[in-house]
């Protein structure tokens, strides 16, 4: 802690907002800069900056479960690409520090004046399309071999200058690659943008200032963190939930967790979890570390600053093989969208025994996945269309939960209907709240939504859901939230659908989803 104690409060509060400005500003760059509606409406994408030693410093508010594991990709493309000025790697394998194989990263890194790099700066952003077996790179797959073009970490940018032969392999194994190359401009753009940045605070404030201050908002975190386990009563709190299913087999697929505090550190530890499945709903390390970041983040409260400082009194035990902590070439599209949700879930679930009347019910537990792709018949072009859509949130001990929210490992907005009828052969036929469909109590869950499309085109449709099977629990005598449904109008008649599908569906059919409520609150 010696950093701390070098600097007063003042200074600190400053240049935390300093660093926040930086990551901030880098994801407004993305979005004005994006071409696809993904980035540019939803903004399904995130920006962080990173010390010498590829530790997070600061991160803008942006999409948890991106967040969480962005470090471990910054690592990756720091041990695997020696870097000058001017170079940016691009990754996005998610058994080098990634998610899932839409979450493209780029790392560049910031020569301040030393022969090393001193900060580094990533965006991630979720591409609508990376190559796979079907449009939009989230199918029902049983190996990521089928999920799209894998990319360990290698460079995109070089002393300044694009390296056209890894762009031109990235976007020949797209279906959309003009989108796809406007995305990833976005993305050079926005660390360009964080590298600048960063230079004009060093001519401002001296190099040693940026690197202490670093260094000590990191601390900082860490001792903001083990204050805040240090009011949780040491014991051992433990809980499980399940997976709807993986979409191969209809089998319980629990995780288990149970959090040990001692004092003022944690362990996590997932010890019973099931192992990893054939279905695509397997969670990379770097995905269930995401969570925990998370969860312990929203514990501490508004004011502790999002760093790596963070997790030092947080140790998290995953075994490998796990659906917590797979292997390749485990399928892995819905591990990063929907077990994340549940990974929360249960780590809510745990802390909930060890604060009573603090932690709310569970939300929606689902991003309900939807990708539809092929050809645009009316543009005459190829397309893919993805978003996740908003559920109930989870009732608080003093709050109803909020209705049609994204919540937990999302933060993105939803596309309007405007937005998608203009880019997408798609008409939107409905866009409603789901009428009590939050779990009731002392404390409503909020409700979730439906949204109805109709095919305009011939299409693919993949969907991958959770929460159809297994409600959003209550808490403290609230009942559950409703469960999702999804459904095909086909032949002129409704069919039910399972929680994960894909699908060939003809002009005119009309898909609906409709999301979970979240739990209820108190009796």
């Amino acid at each position: 802690m010696a950093c701390s104690s070098m600097v007063d409060a003042i200074t600190l509060e400053i240049f935390k907002n300093l660093f926040g400005s930086v990551a901030e500003e880098m994801g407004v760059v993305l979005q004005r800069t994006g071409f696809s509606p993904n980035i540019k409406e939803r903004l399904d994408f995130s920006c962080a900056v990173f010390d010498q030693k590829a530790d997070m410093v600061a991160q803008a508010a942006h999409i948890p479960v991106h967040l969480g594991s962005m470090p471990l990709s910054v690592q990756s493309a720091v041990q695997d690409v020696p870097m000058e000025p001017g170079d940016v790697a691009i990754l996005n394998d998610p058994y080098r520090g990634g998610t899932h194989l839409p979450d493209v990263t780029m790392v560049a890194p910031v020569f301040l004046g030393e022969p090393r790099p001193t900060f580094y700066v990533a965006s991630r952003a979720h591409h609508a399309d990376v190559g796979g077996s079907t449009p939009g790179s989230m199918p029902l797959s049983t190996s990521i071999f089928q999920e799209g073009l894998r990319i360990p970490p290698l460079k995109i940018m070089a002393k300044g200058k694009p390296v056209p032969d890894v762009l031109s392999m990235f976007l020949a194994n797209v279906r959309t690659p003009e989108e796809r190359e406007g995305d990833i401009s976005a993305q050079l753009a926005a660390c360009a943008t964080g590298g600048k940045r960063l230079a004009e605070m060093t001519a401002r404030y001296g190099l040693d200032e940026l690197k202490s201050h670093a260094a000590a908002l990191q601390d900082y975190s860490e001792t903001l963190m083990r204050q805040c386990i240090s009011r949780i009563p040491s014991g051992r709190y433990g809980f499980q939930d399940f997976m709807d299913d993986d979409g191969v087999t209809d089998e319980k697929i629990p995780i288990v967790v149970t959090i040990t505090v001692e004092h003022d550190s944690a362990t996590i530890d997932f010890s019973g979890t099931a192992a990893q499945v054939k279905g695509c709903v397997n969670a990379v390390l770097a995905i269930t570390v995401s969570c925990v970041f998370y969860v312990f983040r929203c514990l501490a409260g508004e004011n502790i600053p999002s760093n790596s400082g963070c997790m030092r009194p947080i140790t998290v035990s995953a075994p490998l093989g796990t659906l917590v902590n797979a292997l390749p070439p485990a399928a892995v599209a819905g591990g990063n969208v929907e077990t994340s949700q549940r990974i929360v879930d249960v780590l809510l679930g745990a802390l909930a025994k060890a604060l009573p009347r603090q932690i709310p019910a569970a939300s929606c537990g689902s991003m309900n996945n939807v990708s539809i792709g092929g050809y645009d018949c009316i543009r005459r072009r190829p397309f893919a269309y993805y978003e996740t859509l908003a559920g109930g949130m989870g009732a608080r001990p003093d709050k109803d939960g909020v209705s049609a929210v994204h919540s937990h490992m999302t933060n993105t907005m939803n596309t309007p209907v405007e937005v998608i009828e203009n880019a997408y052969p798609l008409r939107v036929l409905c866009y409603n709240i789901r009428q009590d469909s939050g779990g009731s109590g002392v404390r409503r869950g909020g409700d979730g939504l439906i949204r109805e499309y109709e095919l305009l085109c011939d299409s693919s449709v993949s969907i991958l859901s959770e929460r159809r099977r297994y409600a959003p629990y209550g808490l403290d005598g609230g009942k559950d939230g409703r469960r999702g449904e999804n459904h095909l109008f086909r032949n002129g008649e409704w069919k039910s659908l399972p929680s994960k599908a894909n699908l060939d569906c003809r002009k005119g059919e009309r898909l609906r989803i409709m999301t979970p409520g979240g739990g209820g609150y108190g009796r």
